[in-house]
């Protein structure tokens, strides 16, 4: 049976790629497409919407959402309430918005995915990060992103600093004493670690995790060099949500 997808967000760069990946995947089909500002009422006999509220004579599955923080929110409850499942990678949720959203998954039924990170590498780094903290207590995060980010730090180097709390056992890091001359030179401070955001031209997406002992180091790395290394947790979380009924935060729960 065919997986009917709504894409908002559309004329982005995720957005488009998304595009690429469903009109490649027979189990896959678009239903409509979503941007504020478009002028096209069709793309290849797709209709496209500049409102969220007008796809709802829109026979869909699933919702899927590269918008920007601003609208995200909405964007995913509103297709909850309207038994779409959302798979969202927009970062910027707070931990009360995803909260209520999956309250209100499970009143409703309706599966769904809040993803800071689609790439499967990503994730991976992730867990190797948070066994690692169970050993190495002195960590630092380091997210590099294109200079069109507007949130920092990532979705990405916060779920990584959550997980890495679970296990780690707390500690201040640096000097007692220590001053920043410069403020912000330590970055942001996260349960004592610290968490740091470089935005430039040319990067995509990448992140470093960088633990420290006595006489040794330890750096996990992860690099996509472009957009499609995204596309495959996209897809998987298009094909796993339709079969869940509850809203789930971060791609390792579907793994």
């Amino acid at each position: 049976m065919m997986i009917k997808v709504i894409i908002s967000g559309f004329k982005g760069r995720m957005g488009s790629t998304a595009v690429d990946m469903v009109n490649n995947d027979p189990e896959l089909e678009l239903a409509a497409l979503i941007d504020p500002y478009t002028t096209e009422k069709e793309v290849d006999g797709i209709p496209v919407f500049n409102d969220k509220a007008d796809v709802l004579g829109v026979a869909a599955d699933v919702w899927v959402d590269f918008t920007i923080p601003d609208v995200a929110y909405a964007n995913t409850k509103f297709a909850i309430e309207h038994n779409i499942c959302p798979v969202v990678g927009t970062t910027g949720f707070t931990e009360a918005q995803i909260s209520e959203l999956i309250d209100l998954s499970q009143s409703k039924k309706i599966g769904g995915l809040i993803a800071p990170n689609f790439a499967i590498g990503a994730i991976l780094v992730m867990e190797f990060a948070q066994k690692a903290a169970q050993y190495f207590p002195d960590v630092e995060i380091i997210e590099l992103h294109h200079d069109k980010k507007k949130d920092a730090p990532s979705g990405t180097a916060v779920k990584t600093a959550e997980l890495i709390k679970e296990t780690r056992t707390y500690k201040k890091q640096g000097a007692a004493d220590e001053v920043e001359t410069l403020p912000g030179a330590r970055g942001a401070e996260f349960d004592g670690m610290r968490i740091h955001s470089v935005r430039l031209p040319g990067l995509v997406a990448h992140q470093e995790v960088i633990f420290g002992a006595n006489g040794e180091g330890l750096t996990l790395r992860h690099d996509s060099y472009d957009r499609v290394s995204f596309m495959g947790g996209v897809n998987l979380g298009i094909k796993k949500v339709v079969n869940l009924d509850t809203l789930v935060y971060g791609l390792e729960h579907l793994l």
